[in-house]
């Protein structure tokens, strides 16, 4: 099923010809799977990386192990690396990153389940975001996949700072 954010970002990239790569580890190739439900994303989606671990975050998106063991997966440093590994890996224009705490556990009292952070990377700047998400495993996901695509969006659109 998709929803207005995968038709919108389909609107808002073509016009720019800007090709687009995904970095994930708590949504697990979820924001990847609802851009290529889109016939014709492969006109602007280049390809994502599900890096859980912080080996793969290190080994496929080159995350700092310094910045893993100073900041924890779940932090900002960590998804600016990864967005801006993703948009090296896959020579992309914009790329996007999330890295949360889905739950119902790992959460602690600096991160609690439903923290989750946004790292988006362009070739005019990096920006994040972070919410604090209050729904069960599933509804995190799909929390995440949305902001993550509003984020990409609100990029194309000139509304983020």
């Amino acid at each position: 099923m998709t929803t207005v954010f995968e038709e919108v970002l389909k609107e808002t990239i073509r016009v720019r010809g800007y090709k687009l790569a995904t970095a994930e580890s708590c949504t697990g190739g979820l924001i990847s799977h609802r851009i290529t439900n889109i016939s014709g994303s492969s006109e602007y989606f280049s390809g994502g990386v599900v890096a859980y671990s912080y080996e793969a975050k290190s080994k496929l998106l080159g995350v700092s192990w310094d910045t893993l063991n100073m900041h924890g997966a779940v932090s900002k440093e960590v998804v600016l690396e990864m967005a801006l590994g993703a948009r090296k890996l896959f020579d992309a224009d914009i790329a996007v990153s999330v890295s949360g705490v889905a739950g119902p556990g790992g959460g602690t009292p600096e991160k609690p389940v439903g923290s989750t952070w946004f790292g988006l990377s362009a070739r005019d700047g990096n920006w994040v975001r972070h919410f604090l998400w209050d729904g069960d495993r599933r509804q995190n996901k799909q929390y995440s996949a949305d902001a993550a695509l509003q984020f990409v969006i609100d990029y194309l659109e000139g509304n983020v700072s």
